[in-house]
């Protein structure tokens, strides 16, 4: 017969095992729910393999070290979803995501790389693998900075190159004139994006630079003069406008207004 003790232990191994069941039923339901977000959002891209993609897409990270995926482990499922060369209609951006958003919510003239298939897909989420693990996790992986070739990261800079490279004509890119240096050489536009315009395939950058009331920073700030000097040395054309947040947002409102027009 059992004891009193023997009986509570008893108890609560089971209290135990129902506890793990929940947790891992949780774990599951999270890793359902991301690939259920995955494809939901592929299939509003019409022609899209999506399954394919998908596919291209775990081989990429599955059973790797999260801190060890390189930014060309993404190389198939970016060949799965080849991007549109649309000229004149790429925006880069840098410290101004919720500003670039807006505008290309508003109307159609531009497109940045979270408009493209794979990086509307993946917007705002969180992945990673474990090395002798088939699984998929959006908990407890490495943040940005936490090691370099973690596969949020090494995704990001993957597809910005390929948006770099798909560019054409004239580009646009919307900076940041609330930071002293608006251009900075460590941001994805500066070491990943802007290093891979060529011309003439790209012909012009315009720059945008966004600045609130009363804003100090202009066009005239050393850190964008660096970067017309680096795109003179490629033959590329620069022109930079300053234009004020609020301006933007009410511009881009309007539907008679033409593309570029804002600014």
């Amino acid at each position: 017969m059992e004891s009193g003790l023997e009986k509570k232990h008893r108890g609560l191994r089971v209290v135990m095992a129902v506890i793990l069941a929940i947790l891992a039923a949780i774990l599951s339901w999270k890793d359902d729910d991301f690939e259920h977000t995955f494809m939901d959002r592929c299939q509003k891209f019409k022609g899209a393999n999506c399954h394919t993609i998908w596919d291209a897409f775990q081989q990429a990270y599955i059973n790797k070290d999260p801190c060890e995926v390189p930014p060309e482990a993404y190389d198939p499922v970016i060949a799965a979803a080849p991007m549109e060369s649309a000229c004149n209609t790429f925006m880069f951006w840098s410290k101004t995501k919720d500003v670039v958003h807006d505008v290309t919510r508003k109307n159609n003239c531009f497109k940045t790389v979270e408009d493209v298939l794979l990086g509307s897909v993946l917007d705002k989420q969180v992945w990673c693998g474990k090395k002798g693990s088939n699984e998929i996790f959006t908990t407890g992986c490495p943040g940005w900075t936490e090691c370099e070739k973690n596969p949020v990261r090494s995704f990001w800079n993957r597809i910005s190159a390929a948006f770099g490279d798909s560019a054409c004509g004239d580009v646009t890119v919307m900076l940041n004139g609330s930071l002293p240096a608006p251009f900075d050489e460590r941001s994805i536009f500066a070491s990943v994006e802007l290093k891979r315009f060529k011309f003439p395939r790209v012909k012009h950058l315009t720059v945008v630079l966004v600045t609130q009331e009363n804003s100090e920073t202009n066009c005239s700030n050393e850190s964008l003069r660096k970067l017309e000097m680096e795109l003179l040395d490629k033959g590329i054309g620069y022109r930079c406008s300053a234009v004020t947040q609020s301006h933007l947002e009410k511009c881009a409102s309007d539907p008679d207004k033409p593309c570029g027009a804002c600014w």
